[in-house]
């Protein structure tokens, strides 16, 4: 989480220079894809409760770049980030239920 803050308020002169994926929005979904996955594995059963905090933390995130000179928040930022949850999330529960040994 500490990481994607960094990512998301630092200078664009500095974030240029770090790892992208080359599109805003696509940095969005990888990102917030990775710490939904991450809260569905560390939380299982607790979906909803992890999903909505961590979409809470996406707007502390684009109320910060808000105040930063070089950055703007975005609505559109924050459906990406729902997109990459949804993502991770469902990630997780795939890898969940075939570690199981359930059948697909």
């Amino acid at each position: 989480m500490l990481a994607l803050l960094v990512l998301s308020v630092a200078p664009s002169s500095i974030a240029s220079a770090l790892p992208s994926t080359g599109w805003d929005k696509g940095n969005h979904v990888l990102g917030f894809a990775v710490l939904g996955l991450l809260g569905q594995r560390a939380w299982p059963g607790r979906t909803a409760i992890v999903l909505t905090a961590l979409l809470a933390y996406g707007g502390l995130i684009e109320l910060l770049q808000s105040f930063t000179p070089d950055r703007i928040a975005e609505a559109a930022d924050l459906l990406a980030d729902w997109v990459g949850l949804l993502l991770g999330a469902g990630f997780a529960f795939l890898l969940d239920k075939n570690f199981s040994g359930e059948s697909t």
